[in-house]
């Protein structure tokens, strides 16, 4: 039985699962079925470059949120990863909008070059769909004071976050390089 302080976590938890598993989907949907009208491809071009400037604004927001908290800044700790989440989701709004206009890009490298793209592409995206229920669980613990497993979740989620970050800017570069 759960102590009279510890308030249950499964629906707000099953909550983010499912919302998370929603967003999952439609994400796959948007890749793979939906088909970009042509009358949309030349507008908005500046969408990708603007996707890698805010994962690189998470990733580094990130990082400094990891400082302020090893030196116990606990409010400017929070501010840094509020400011991430809010980089992170406005870059999947510009994700999203970027793929209904335009959809997906084929890496036009060859060779090593190519397999190197597919393995950190397929890494990023399997992350990122693991990092999006655990970013949102992190928040919840953090922001609803259960701050011991907040600390616990936030070991993972931390390192899986940041990687999603700095291989989307990566998956950018190398795209643009090689277009």
């Amino acid at each position: 039985m759960q102590a009279a302080t510890q308030p249950n976590t499964r629906a707000p938890i099953a909550g983010i699962l499912i919302v998370s598993a929603a967003a999952v989907l439609f994400l796959l949907w948007l890749l793979y079925v939906h088909h970009a009208p042509p009358q949309f491809a030349a507008r908005l071009l500046f969408l990708p470059a603007l996707n890698a400037l805010l994962n690189g604004l998470s990733a580094i927001a990130l990082v400094i949120g990891l400082v302020f908290i090893r030196r116990r800044q606990i409010s400017r700790h929070r501010a840094s990863m509020i400011t991430a989440f809010i980089f992170s989701s406005l870059f999947l709004v510009s994700y999203i909008t970027n793929h209904t206009l335009h959809g997906d890009i084929i890496f036009p490298g060859h060779g090593t070059v190519r397999t190197i793209y597919l393995a950190i592409l397929a890494s990023h995206i399997i992350l990122s769909v693991v990092a999006l229920p655990m970013i949102l669980i992190t928040f919840f613990f953090s922001l609803s004071g259960r701050f011991p497993q907040h600390k616990r979740i936030a070991r993972f989620t931390f390192p899986i976050w940041l990687y999603v970050s700095v291989t989307g800017v990566v998956v950018y570069a190398m795209l643009a390089n090689w277009r």
